[in-house]
C-alpha cells in the first residue's frame, strides 16, 4: 500500500509501461507539485521565490490536475464501465466512479479558491494564502489519490486485464490523447 502522507515524486518510482500506471504517475506529479507549492508558504517573504513558485503552480494545475481528471473521466472510467461484469461489479464501479467524479469537481473548486492569491503573488502584489484551506486541500487530494491508488486502480487493472484488447484499447486511447495536435492543410 502506498503512503501518500509523505509522498513526493522523488521517493516513488512508477512503471509507465502499462496504461493504468499512467494514472499513478499523474498522482505522483500532482502531489509533487503540491509539495513545491508548500514551499510558497515558507517563502512568502521572498518576493521572487514566491512569484516563481506561484507561477509554476498556476501553470501546472491549470493543465496537470484538470487534464488528469479529464483523462480519467473520458478514457479510464468509460473503459472500466464497459468492461465490468453486469451486476455487483458494475454497480460497485459505478458507485466508485460517481464518488471520484464528485471528488474531482470538489478538488477543482477548492483549487480555484486559491488561484486569486496566487495570481496576486505572480503580479508582485503582497498576498497571503489561507494556510488552513491550503492544508485541507492537500489532505483531501492525498486522500482522493490514496483511494484511487489502493482501491479503484487495482480494480480497474483486474477488470481490464481480463481481456488484453481492453487494456490495449485504453493504452492506445491514452497514447492518441497525448500526441501533439497538428492542424491539417485545407
Amino acid at each position: 500500500m502506498t503512503n501518500f502522507e509523505n509522498m513526493t515524486a522523488e521517493r516513488y518510482q512508477v512503471d509507465t509501461d502499462l496504461p493504468i500506471t499512467n494514472f499513478n504517475h499523474c498522482h505522483i506529479g500532482i502531489l509533487h507539485h503540491f509539495d513545491l507549492l508548500s514551499e510558497l508558504l515558507q517563502n512568502l517573504g521572498d518576493k521572487e521565490a514566491s512569484k516563481k513558485i506561484a507561477h509554476g503552480a498556476l501553470d501546472y494545475f491549470h493543465l496537470g490536475m484538470t487534464a488528469h481528471h479529464q483523462e480519467e473521466e473520458l478514457e479510464l472510467f468509460p473503459a472500466i464501465l464497459s468492461s465490468a461484469l453486469p451486476g455487483d461489479e458494475r454497480n460497485r464501479v459505478e458507485g466508485m466512479i460517481d464518488k471520484l467524479t464528485h471528488d474531482h469537481r470538489d478538488l477543482e473548486s477548492s483549487w480555484k479558491t486559491l488561484e486569486p492569491a496566487l495570481k496576486a503573488i505572480v503580479k508582485g502584489h503582497a498576498s497571503s494564502i489561507d494556510h488552513v484551506h491550503f492544508q485541507i486541500l492537500i489532505k483531501r487530494y492525498k486522500a482522493h489519490a490514496l483511494s484511487e491508488e489502493t482501491v479503484f486502480l487495482p480494480l480497474a487493472e483486474k477488470i481490464l486485464s481480463r481481456n488484453s484488447n481492453h487494456m490495449a484499447a485504453l493504452g492506445l486511447s491514452l497514447h492518441m490523447r497525448h500526441l501533439p495536435h497538428i492542424p491539417s492543410h485545407i
